[in-house]
Parts: structure tokens; C-alpha cells; sequence
């Protein structure tokens, strides 16, 4: 299998309108690569779209709908000729515990609430990377997919849904790397840890600074940073079917 040129790739970047989508949009494209940018955020696709100059394509597409995203998928490679990488980074996070108390009783998790997340990140990383896969096959494009996990693939107290979902991604990696070795498209997941981007500005500080404290080099990560992790698996035509982890050693005690 062969490794990806980053500043030769034709990508394809899920989750693009904001957080580490965005910024691997915008890593890609400082790169030399042509981009084309999915998100259901249209005011988030149009900021990204003048913040580049207009150097990426965008399309509007919820992940989680399979004729939305065969349509976007559809375009995006008619328009860039062909992909040869892609980043599932949408996701979205509605956190609650499974059971909570609450006065003399008690509530749980809505069926509603779980299936948002997973339809999300999980049944939309297996919908885009359908989409994309198989025009890599009949292309003949020796590509890779890279998908975003999280750190709390191994399990969080009140993200049940997110955890599941994001452990779930790094299965279906490991289950596509071996399905499609064959074609020469490896795929690997990316977990990051506690990252700079404002989804963390939704997030109490107090529990914020618990969890940096767990962080053996005691910081947050970068954008940048994750973006380095894409970079390593495109261009490391040796590596698949495995998850990086890029989370300041955040999971070494766990």
C-alpha cells in the first residue's frame, strides 16, 4: 500500500465547518491539497469558504442521512476528479448519564438523546466512508480514510452515547483496513484528547481542569497537533488499521 502526499491528496473533510474539521480543512489546503468540505453548518461552511479565499469546495450534507451524503460524496469527487483521502471528523456530543437521580426518583437517557450521537458518529462515519470507499475500489485509488475517536472510546461517566459511538468508529476502522488492503486503501483512526478548539468552551472549568490535571504533559493539545497525526497516517504508507493516540499521554493510566 502506498502513502498519500498530503500536498498532492484530493480530500474529502467531514465535520469541516468548525472544531478540528475546520482546521484540518485549513491544514490541507496551506499544504497544496484540494479540499472539499462537508458539514450540515452552512454559515459555518460559508466563514471556512472566505477564511480560505475560496481555495475548497463546500457542500451542505448531514452525515447521518445516506442520500444526503451519496449526493455530497457523489460531487465532491466528480468535482475534484478523484479522492485519495478522507477525514471523518463530524461528530457531535449530547451528554447525560444512563440514569440520573432526581428527588425521590429517578431519570434516564432518552432513546432520542443516544441515537443523535450514534447516527452522528458512528452510522455517518460508515455512510461517508461507503460513499468514498467504493469509488476509491472502481477508481483504482490506492487511498486513506482517517476517522476521529476520542479518548473516551474507553469510557466516560455521562457520555455513554459519545463513548459508544466513538469506540464503535475504531472497530469499523480496524474491520475496513483488513477489508480493503486488498485494493490498496489502508484506514486508521486518530483519538485525541483534550483539544483547544470552543467545543471546550461549552465545558464546566472546574471539570476541565480535573481532567488536564490527568494529562502528564499538563496542557491541552492543538489543532495543529491532530493535524500532525493526519499527516502521519497519510503519509505512512505502512500504517492501518490501528487508532493514534494523541492525547498529551491522557490514557496511560487507564
Amino acid at each position: 500500500m502506498s502513502a498519500v502526499d498530503i500536498g498532492e491528496s484530493r480530500a474529502v473533510v467531514t465535520g469541516a465547518a468548525s472544531g478540528l474539521g475546520r482546521e484540518i480543512c485549513l491544514g490541507l489546503l496551506a499544504e497544496g491539497a484540494a479540499v472539499a468540505a462537508l458539514d450540515k453548518d452552512a454559515a459555518g461552511l460559508a466563514r471556512l469558504l472566505a477564511d480560505s479565499d475560496g481555495a475548497l469546495t463546500t457542500y451542505q450534507v448531514d452525515v447521518s442521512r445516506q442520500d444526503e451524503v451519496s449526493d455530497a460524496v457523489s460531487r465532491a469527487v466528480d468535482d475534484l476528479g478523484y479522492v485519495d483521502l478522507l477525514v471523518n471528523s463530524a461528530g457531535i456530543y449530547r451528554d447525560g448519564l444512563v440514569v440520573k437521580p432526581l428527588d425521590d426518583d429517578y431519570v434516564t437517557m432518552p432513546l432520542a438523546q443516544w441515537r443523535t450521537v450514534v447516527d452522528v458518529d458512528l452510522t455517518g462515519t460508515f455512510l461517508v466512508s461507503r460513499e468514498v470507499a467504493v469509488r476509491m475500489v472502481r477508481g483504482g485509488v490506492r487511498g486513506v480514510i482517517v476517522t476521529i475517536s476520542s479518548v473516551s472510546r474507553a469510557g466516560n461517566a455521562g457520555q455513554g452515547n459519545y463513548a459508544a459511538a466513538k469506540a464503535g468508529v475504531v472497530a469499523f476502522t480496524r474491520s475496513l483496513a483488513l477489508e480493503l488492503a486488498e485494493h490498496g486503501i489502508r484506514a486508521a483512526a486518530i483519538a485525541p484528547g483534550f483539544i483547544d478548539t470552543p467545543i471546550l468552551a461549552a465545558m464546566d472549568p472546574r471539570r476541565l481542569d480535573e481532567h488536564v490535571t490527568r494529562v502528564p504533559l499538563r496542557r491541552l493539545g492543538t489543532p495543529r497537533e491532530i493535524f500532525a497525526g493526519v499527516r502521519f497516517v497519510a503519509e505512512c504508507g505502512y500504517f492501518t488499521g490501528r487508532c493514534l493516540e494523541i492525547d498529551g499521554g491522557y490514557a496511560l493510566d487507564s
